[in-house]
């Protein structure tokens, strides 16, 4: 299948090839709902979302390497990457052997992707090492712009817009904020262990929750009713942003819109399982079974098959 995709694609050169591949790899193994949807683009159009993805994918496990690298080093580990991307897309020097640079790189010329987007992301990804709270909502979407608005701009010019990219690019970065808001609700305990917590702390105050009564909800697997409470309103807030996001897929080149139609509704759908175990996200994790994830990627194969169809007979 990848090389019927990189066929596509028209990449033809090995060592890109197989740097490609690895990109692919990661997105299947660690991105489930993410590389279902991309089953739904177009062949040639895959290995560049694939290779967005391995090169975060990439920055997030130097983030996350707890264990193994203190503070200082994954700083230095960071430093080190963005170095070498910056070599690569504005030197045009070829530094290191990294697949997913090696993917990235050509994915970012291809679609003429400006390295100011990787600087804001990897900025996001710097703030991670030393910021664990965030005082108000301003102060989140500062850290948000970086770590989910740049990939939904990163991803425009792959899915392609039927007007220009600069109406389109506000849906598209608010698309990425929502999924990230779904996966801050989802994954709050799991954050907290990490010692984050990527909740407004004023919005949080308002329901008398701070970090002291999140962590009694972690230590006893239990949803204190003012966390439940402040959790409804952080719900209503991610609901509020996917629902202006998905005003801009009627914006997106018609064969792309399936993609991201199945995208939407399956992050979507992780709310709609947070609100059904009533907030329980202490002791329960909020997923989408494969079966529902199956058949919402069947209706979207069918649809972008007819776009694409239409898009030849055009």
């Amino acid at each position: 299948m990848i090389s019927s995709e990189l066929d596509a694609a028209g990449v033809r050169d090995p060592e890109l090839r197989d740097a490609y591949a690895r990109c692919r790899a990661i997105n299947a193994q660690y991105g489930r709902t993410f590389f279902l949807a991309t089953r739904l683009l177009a062949p040639e159009q895959r290995p560049a979302v694939h290779a967005l993805y391995g090169f975060a994918r990439h920055a997030d496990d130097i983030l996350d390497d707890f264990s193994a690298a203190s503070v200082d080093e994954r700083a230095n580990r960071l430093q080190g990457l963005a170095t070498d991307l910056f070599k690569r897309l504005v030197d045009n020097v070829d530094s290191g052997d990294d697949p997913t640079l090696t993917a990235v790189t050509h994915t970012a010329r291809k679609y003429g992707l400006d390295w100011q987007l990787f600087d804001d992301f990897l900025e996001s990804m710097r703030m991670d090492l030393t910021i664990t709270d965030y005082p108000d909502r301003a102060a989140l979407g500062r850290y948000m712009y970086g770590s989910a608005e740049v990939i939904g701009l990163q991803m425009l010019p792959v899915l392609g817009t039927v007007g220009t990219r600069e109406e389109a690019a506000p849906y598209a970065a608010a698309l990425g904020t929502a999924f990230q808001l779904t996966n801050f609700l989802r994954d709050v305990d799991e954050d907290l262990v990490r010692g984050r917590v990527y909740l407004p702390a004023d919005e949080l105050a308002v329901h008398g929750v701070d970090r002291e009564v999140l962590t009694w909800c972690h230590d006893n697997k239990r949803t204190d009713q003012r966390v439940r409470r402040a959790l409804a309103e952080q719900h209503e807030a991610a609901r509020r942003v996917y629902d202006y996001a998905e005003g801009g897929i009627a914006m997106l080149a018609p064969r792309s819109r399936p993609c991201v139609s199945a995208a939407l509704t399956l992050y979507s759908e992780i709310l709609d399982r947070i609100e059904e175990i009533d907030f329980a996200v202490f002791n329960e994790r909020a997923t989408v079974g494969k079966r529902r994830r199956l058949a919402v990627a069947a209706t979207g194969l069918t649809r972008a098959w007819r776009a694409r169809r239409a898009g030849r007979g055009s």
